[in-house]
């Protein structure tokens, strides 16, 4: 159980790219938890897969011997709900997520391209927390803390957008 979890569902054991399978996979469920649940209730499982991921990952590792290895996906999952979780600004409905005019969707997308950049390239203390933090704390900070940048940045193209459509009057 404790390998499935921390893999999100064994997406990590992709043998190609498993962070960015591991956030795909995030994602779907993330948005699937904005359109029936709410925001309020993604924060919420956000939080509790953090709490669980450490305490999980923290097993794992002194378990096996390793740090962060590439499979482990939770703090991938923590890390883009966060960046949903910021990002949309408003209540997500299916009819606005299939509007492609509407922005909800390439908000969404804007928001997993951000989380895999920040994620991927760890600028500053994103990278900072990656280098010097151990155990599950580490493994699962540096995400975290991509993920706001990740959420705070596709809030702000999505405000642009809101203010370049006013603008043009679309």
């Amino acid at each position: 159980m404790n390998r499935f979890f921390i893999t999100v569902g064994y997406s990590g054991l992709a043998p190609v790219a498993p962070g960015t399978v591991g956030s795909l996979v995030a994602l779907v469920a993330g948005v699937l938890l904005l359109l029936f649940a709410g925001t309020q209730t993604l924060f919420l499982a956000t939080i509790l897969a953090t709490v669980a991921g450490i305490k999980m990952i923290d097993l794992y590792e002194a378990q096996s011997g390793t740090h962060d290895d590439k499979s482990i996906v939770i703090d991938e999952l923590a890390g883009m709900w966060l960046a949903l979780g910021i990002a949309p600004g408003v209540k997500i409905s299916t009819e606005s997520l299939l509007d492609l005019s509407s922005g909800h969707a390439i908000m969404i997308l804007c928001a997993f391209g951000f989380f895999r950049l920040f994620d991927i390239t760890k600028p500053s203390y994103i990278g900072r927390i990656d280098r010097n933090v151990k155990g599950g704390m580490g493994v699962m900070g540096d995400d975290l803390l991509a993920g706001v940048a990740a959420g705070i940045c596709a809030a702000m193209l999505w405000q642009i957008w809101l203010w370049i459509a006013q603008g043009w009057g679309l």
